[in-house]
């Protein structure tokens, strides 16, 4: 008999740990394991994400390493959505084609709920986003960013958040 297929939609800090539990169990034998993640990078600690600005790079935030999912026989997706789950044909669709799986686990996260205020849709209004959002295009060591990029942009959000909730 064939091993099944364990999808897991989703390579952040909850799809990461996932995996690190079930590979260590014996059920982790039974199944090919196929992850999909949206971002381009592996999973990471959103918690030190901060870090990143005082020179921190994305292998110092990085829960694991490309090693570590082949090590373990994990055919992982980065940067590939996925946009559609037929539970009844027990598929997955994303933009490179459908996938076929037996189990299905969702560990998608979150998006950052911004509210609706001025300038949070410059370029420069930062929230807790995923990672790439926070790479520049012209890409500069965080730590040689200025300190008041960060604290302009921390300032920026929170200071119209206070008084809306504070009067």
């Amino acid at each position: 008999m064939s091993n099944k297929t364990l999808i897991v939609i989703g390579n952040g800090m909850v799809g990461h740990h996932f995996l690190e539990q079930f590979v260590a169990t014996p059920a982790a034998g039974d199944y090919n394991v196929i992850v999909f993640g949206e971002e381009k990078q592996l999973a990471y600690d959103r918690v030190h994400l901060s870090e990143y600005f005082g020179g921190s790079t994305h292998a110092d935030l990085a829960m694991g390493t490309a090693d570590w999912y082949t090590e373990n026989s994990i055919d992982l997706h980065l940067h590939e959505q996925v946009t559609g789950i037929d539970r009844e044909s027990q598929k997955v669709t994303t933009p490179k084609g459908d996938y076929h799986y037996d189990e299905l686990v969702l560990a998608t996260g979150s998006y950052t709920f911004v509210p609706p205020i001025d300038g949070k849709d410059n370029t420069t209004a930062l929230s807790t986003a995923p990672l790439m959002t926070w790479m520049p295009s012209a890409p500069a060591p965080p730590a040689q960013r200025p300190a008041w990029w960060w604290a302009v942009a921390c300032w920026a959000w929170k200071r119209p958040m206070r008084s809306r909730v504070w009067g």
